[in-house]
């Protein structure tokens, strides 16, 4: 038979009509016909850029806004496109949404799913390739699939929390690649997070150890993602063993994911040298760089440039620029100037030198989850251990080591092992996450939430979250409209 691969793909675009909301709301995702026969065409499918590069779209941009760790110059925050969602967001707003509205990370999203779900269903019917490659590209997708629903539901559902995940509502589970589909629900965050860790534990099984591009998902992948899911369920013991796991698959690839040395890299010589319009030559301004991924996932974040886009005057937090130490090297992937140059006048960083961001899961991320897994399950040395790997590719050594004080303390340790997280991850969205597990840990009750928005002409308004309700995104109105079965979030 002829081999023949189509995919036509129709973006819906924010000016959607209202006969349009009356469809189905996985209309929104790339809309077509996707004709494959052989697993090699099921291959392809796998090897689409959307599904790990969101570069046009997608990724963590709202969460970026969303984090504590921001804060904003009103001058060029406030003419940003696209607003008015991103003020809204900004000021953790009830309502953000028109009734219009697609969210870019939304729709990338869904159409990742429909991909996901296209091969999950259809590849071990396909033509020609051998069962056991059938069988890793289903374990593939399904992975990518878990990746998606576990952003999904720490976006539209409430953090988890045991007591009540059953009753809480989630996010619908998806497993059709039908987009005709009609009359969705949402299941409970407790059915979401069955779902993700079933996905991942079949994938675990069946993945090989080492995939066939950093873009495509490993066996270490698939299980530190699914360490990350037992971690924002509160589930430290059974997280360990997998992270554990994942560092071994790592170190086993003919390619080993490594951390870059910051005190080598820039030094005189150093590859992240040298020092350009946007700061250092580092990975978050290469999004072919895959030295540091373990599951990689590439978003744009670097809308500082004075491009009107997305996160132009977000500045770091002061309380999260306290954070660091002055040897700390990660702060040269910072600058005290403005998009045009110009110095910020109260001298107020923003982070220019990660254009692009890795929202999966890098190799710094494993150090710190398996790091908050020891401290948890009190194993203070190794949780000591695993935190000061990552500070002494990031300081020099005499200023890497944990405050012996600090390690010999449990609550004071995962305290610092969380201010690392937000030092590694500062304004690339990570901390949103943070913030909503955080809020059910009894180690965190209490915390306060702000953003400053900076003016310097009317003076400064200063947002509070209110908690519990705005550390849920509401789902927007389109969706509702398209599915009057699915209620929405306070």
């Amino acid at each position: 038979m002829k081999k023949h691969f189509k995919i036509i793909a129709i973006l819906f675009l924010l000016g959607v009509s209202q006969t349009a909301c009356k469809k189905d709301f996985l209309e929104v995702i790339p809309k077509g016909e996707q004709v494959a026969v052989t697993t090699a065409d099921y291959d392809l499918l796998l090897n689409s850029y959307s599904l790990y590069n969101y570069l046009n779209g997608g990724g963590f941009q709202e969460e970026m806004v969303m984090g504590d760790d921001v804060a904003a110059e009103a001058g060029l925050f406030t003419t940003a496109s696209p607003q008015p969602q991103l003020t809204r967001v900004f000021q953790w707003a009830d309502v953000v949404y028109e009734p219009k509205d697609l969210p870019l990370d939304l729709q990338a999203y869904l159409g990742s799913m429909y991909t996901c779900n296209k091969v999950i269903n259809e590849v071990l019917t396909s033509e020609s390739g051998t069962d056991d490659q059938k069988k890793s590209l289903q374990a593939e997708a399904m992975a990518d699939r878990a990746f998606l629903n576990f952003i999904l539901i720490n976006s539209y559902g409430k953090p988890y929390l045991a007591s009540s995940a059953a009753t809480d509502p989630g996010w619908p589970i998806i497993t059709t690649a039908n987009i005709a589909a009609t009359g969705f629900k949402r299941n409970t965050v407790q059915e979401m997070y069955d779902f993700i860790i079933k996905d991942l534990t079949a994938a675990i099984a069946v993945l090989p150890a080492q995939s066939v591009s950093p873009s495509r998902i490993s066996r270490a992948g698939a299980e530190a993602l699914l360490g990350k899911v037992y971690v924002f369920m509160g589930k430290y013991s059974e997280a360990l063993p997998l992270l554990t796991a994942a560092f071994g698959d790592v170190a086993a690839a003919t390619t080993p994911a490594r951390l870059y040395d910051y005190n080598v890299e820039l030094a005189p010589g150093g590859s992240f040298l040298p020092i350009g319009f946007y700061g250092p030559n580092g990975p978050g301004n290469n999004y072919q760089d895959f030295t540091e991924s373990v599951l990689a996932k590439i978003f744009y974040c670097g809308s500082y440039n004075g491009n009107g886009f997305g996160n132009d005057g977000l500045v770091l937090d002061p309380k999260t620029a306290a954070l660091y130490g002055s040897s700390d090297l990660r702060l040269q992937l910072y600058a005290a100037n403005n998009p045009d140059g110009s110095s910020n006048p109260a001298g107020r960083l923003r982070k220019y030198a990660v254009q692009y961001a890795n929202f999966g899961l890098g190799l710094s991320e494993l150090y710190l989850l398996s790091a908050e897994c020891k401290a948890r399950t009190n194993d203070l040395a190794g949780a000591t251990t695993d935190v000061e790997t990552l500070r002494k590719s990031r300081m020099p050594a005499a200023d890497a080591s944990v405050p012996s004080a600090t390690a010999a303390d449990q609550t004071a340790l995962i305290k610092f092992i969380i201010d690392e997280r937000t030092r590694e991850f500062a304004m690339e969205g990570f901390r949103w996450f943070d913030m909503r597990r955080l809020s059910v840990d009894p180690l965190f009750t209490g915390a306060i939430y702000t953003h400053t928005l900076y003016d310097a002409t009317n003076g400064n308004t200063v947002y509070t979250l209110k908690q519990p309700d705005r550390l849920t995104m509401q789902l927007p109105p389109f969706y509702i409209a398209a599915n009057p079965g699915m209620e929405n979030n306070p």
